[in-house]
């Protein structure tokens, strides 16, 4: 994600990226030869006690995220977090806690914050186009966790900072509490790789009530089958399914139909211009600030407290 982001805020025209840590030095090598604009470092005090910077964005994994936020929001920087927020709910408390003393403007990358699909669903739910929505449903499957793609980083196999409830659901987590209210916990049945000491969740069967709406999440790992990501909002005038974070499809009595979206979808790039925003004091909607991403990190917490 921090590579990502780099090729997202180097060209971008709100920034200019002057300075970026990582403590591998292999790391460090290879994105100095892809960004020769930029200054590279293996040690992060660099970039938090840097006078010059207005904000950082941090992208390690979330066991560092409190200290470095909350540093770099006392050296007078804005912060954009990868999430999950924290690992621990007075990790997040000390967070927001830092930003609201400071003042200044955070926000956590949430990627259906901005998504033209979460827009769409938004307005849906403006104009009472579902109807009475009488529940929330949340499938996920994952033949392999970590996916592989994300196989170097070791700890999403873990508990303590891993997992698809941090790691996955936690977007979707955020995606219900912004278009219906809080998810308060009624029923939270969880299930941990027991192959590993500290194996992170291989079966989540939970039920929420988010604004009185029931919400249903059904999460498995280790599977034969494909990946499956899918939201559906329940109505009794019509229903709604994101499919892949990115397709929303419509049933109103017939068969499932695509709906037609805006050619922006949403990415790191848009984020960044919405951060910048807030950076200069405005407060976009379509950003996940500190509260919000501490508002998930509550429902998460409460899973593996089950």
């Amino acid at each position: 994600m921090g590579a990502e982001m780099l090729r997202a805020a180097v060209p971008h025209p709100d920034f200019a990226v002057r300075l970026a840590a990582d403590l591998s030095a292999g790391t460090v090598a290879r994105r100095r030869a892809d960004f020769p604009a930029v200054t590279f470092t293996t040690d992060p005090a660099e970039v938090l006690d840097s006078p010059e910077l207005d904000a950082v964005y941090i992208a390690t994994p979330p066991a560092h995220h409190a200290d470095l936020a909350v540093a770099a929001l006392r050296s007078g920087k804005a912060v954009f977090c990868e999430k999950p927020l924290a690992i621990s709910l007075a990790d997040g408390e000390r967070m927001l806690a830092a930003a609201r003393e400071s003042g200044l403007a955070t926000a956590v990358n949430y990627s259906l914050s901005d998504r033209n699909a979460t827009l769409e669903l938004a307005r849906v739910l403006d104009h009472g186009e579902a109807g009475r929505v009488v529940g929330v449903e949340l499938r996920l499957r994952f033949p392999v966790w970590p996916r592989a793609f994300q196989a170097d980083a070791t700890w999403l196999a873990e508990r303590a900072q891993g997992g698809f409830l941090r790691e996955v659901f936690s977007h979707f987590a955020y995606l219900t509490d912004r278009l219906l209210g809080e998810l308060t916990p009624v029923h939270l049945d969880v299930t941990y790789d027991q192959a590993r000491p500290n194996g992170s969740e291989t079966a989540v069967d939970a039920l929420f009530r988010a604004g009185g709406v029931p919400v249903h999440v059904s999460g498995l790992s280790g599977v034969v089958g494909p990946e499956l990501y899918e939201w559906t909002l329940w109505g009794d005038r019509r229903s709604y399914q994101l499919r892949d974070w990115t397709r929303l499809f419509v049933h109103d009595g017939g068969d499932w139909a695509p709906v037609a979206l805006s050619a922006e979808s949403g990415s790191e790039a848009t984020r960044l211009t919405l951060f910048a925003a807030a950076v200069r004091g405005e407060r976009p909607a379509n950003l996940a600030d500190f509260a919000a991403a501490l508002r998930v990190r509550r429902v998460v917490e409460a899973c593996h407290q089950s």
